[in-house]
């Protein structure tokens, strides 16, 4: 009986994992989050590697269905359009995330970018334009691995823009989600936090491995040094751009399966929610019918 009433529990929170994983902008209720949110916790959902494969398998067919229910609603004029934001600390498992969960959709319904280094041309453009020029179409959920925070982040540890500047930056991140937003978009933004100790033995499993030295870059130890200045300025990017609108989740990412898991239940949480419609379209189906049965 108390087997039943936990799954039952477990359940129950599962489909609330929005509401578990989102990061207040309050600040010390930010801070109290992301202590009971540990690295190597999992608040929700499954239990194991197994049960998350089993239960990303079991929603695996309604993602689908949802996603090609928006990419279809396109073609009946509507537009609406899902932004996913991944951010986290070198081998947080952005890639992880694209290949296992959007994996799991249609490839033509989706569009993803990996933000690196601007280029020259990126240079000569406000830091939002390259942005910009990466954001999903109609009916399309867009994918973002590293994204617009990197001009907070990165900026902020190696103080390559004044606190003015980088204030300043907070503030167009808040205006452009809300412009986003009001023109059809819907912005999931997952934080992947891991632990520093997980961060060391990936790393150190891609120098054991020679086939995975192609996913080591040793600037990868140099920004592991300013650990605790990436804490902080994550820290000062999820209170400071989080709304109703465009909300944080800080997604426990020191074990593999249940981050997956967590950001597929909040995709199809997000898509659900968005409850998109095959559209009704303006044609006789009996007509055309006729017409191809008549064309031999």
């Amino acid at each position: 009986m108390s087997s039943d009433k936990s799954r039952s529990k477990d359940s129950e929170r599962t489909e609330n994992l929005r509401a578990i994983l989102r990061v207040p902008a309050n600040r010390p209720a930010a801070a109290q989050l992301l202590a009971d949110l540990q690295p190597g916790s999992t608040p929700a959902g499954p239990s194991g590697k197994k049960a998350a494969a089993k239960a990303m398998k079991a929603y695996a067919g309604e993602l689908a269905g949802l996603q090609e229910r928006l990419f279809a609603n396109a073609r009946g004029g509507a537009d609406r359009r899902v932004l996913l934001v991944l951010q986290g600390m070198d081998t947080s498992g952005k890639g992880g995330v694209v290949e296992h969960v959007l994996g799991l959709v249609n490839p033509g319904g989706i569009r993803m970018h990996a933000f690196k280094a601007p280029t020259e041309e990126e240079k000569r453009h406000d830091f939002l334009w390259r942005v910009r020029q990466a954001l999903p179409g109609e009916g399309q959920i867009g994918i973002f691995d590293r994204s617009h925070y990197e001009d907070v982040l990165i900026v902020k540890v190696h103080q390559l823009a004044s606190d003015a500047e980088i204030h300043e930056r907070y503030e167009k991140i808040n205006a452009f989600e809300r412009e986003l937003t009001d023109d059809g978009y819907t912005i999931v933004k997952c934080f992947l936090n891991i632990s520093k100790e997980t961060q060391k033995e990936r790393l150190l499993a891609r120098l054991d491995d020679p086939q995975k030295h192609w996913k080591f870059n040793p600037g990868d130890i140099d920004e592991r040094a300013r650990w605790d200045d990436y804490q902080s300025a994550y820290f000062e990017a999820l209170t400071r751009c989080t709304s109703d609108a465009a909300p944080w989740y800080a997604v426990p990412s020191d074990h593999k399966w249940y981050r997956n898991w967590a950001v597929g239940q909040l995709l199809l949480e997000t898509l659900r929610e968005l409850d998109p419609q095959f559209p009704q379209m303006h044609f006789d189906v009996q007509e055309q019918r006729e017409r191809l049965l008549a064309a031999g």
